[in-house]
């Protein structure tokens, strides 16, 4: 139930003002149909972070524990790091509205998520706790808790939320995460 619990919390807090957060802002505002963009959003996250999931269990299959420990450790430090970068809108992930609302939002959803903070996160997290399951639907879920109010409320909600408190909050987590895992004591909690 950890993994599950601190896949949500972690990707929730690392999706605030995230590009694929200000990419669901977007796409709410221009096409103002919020329940195909909700569904894309769902499943392109799902298929991108079950993949990265893979990748992050499959890594503990070909690193020893203690090479893996020191790999995780330092991912995690690096994502404390990077949650204090400010993320922006790559103009690179848009995609032509040939495919409808649906089809552009969870091609662009999934293509914005490659080698994002949440993506990397998922990877790192599938490792540690080595629950592909729960890593995956957590994250997800996390997605889904930062995504679906930005699909409602647009525009108005980002400039109204303290994203930078947010953002030093997710990097203290990705970094006591990263000391812990370095030190070792992530064994002693199961994980």
């Amino acid at each position: 139930m950890d993994a599950f619990l601190v896949s949500t919390g972690l990707v929730a807090l690392a999706e605030m003002g995230d590009r694929t957060q200000l990419l669901a802002f977007l796409l709410a505002a221009r096409y103002k149909r919020p329940a195909p963009i909700i569904l894309a959003i769902l499943l392109a996250t799902l298929a991108n972070h079950g993949f990265a999931g893979f990748v992050g269990t499959w890594l503990t299959s070909v690193m020893t524990p203690d090479t893996l420990r020191w790999v995780l450790g330092v991912s995690f430090l690096a994502m404390a790091v990077w949650m204090l970068k400010p993320d922006e809108l790559d103009e690179a992930t848009a995609v032509a509205t040939r495919f409808g609302v649906f089809g552009t939002t969870f091609v662009t959803f999934f293509i914005a998520e490659i080698g994002d903070k949440t993506q990397i996160a998922t990877v790192a997290l599938a490792a540690q706790y080595q629950h592909l399951f729960w890593v995956v639907i957590g994250t997800t879920l996390g997605m889904m808790i930062a995504n679906v109010p930005a699909v409602y409320a647009g525009d108005k909600l980002a400039h109204k939320l303290p994203i930078r408190l947010i953002h030093k909050i997710a990097a203290a987590i990705f970094a006591l995460l990263g000391i812990a895992t370095l030190m070792g004591l992530g064994q002693s909690f199961g994980f």
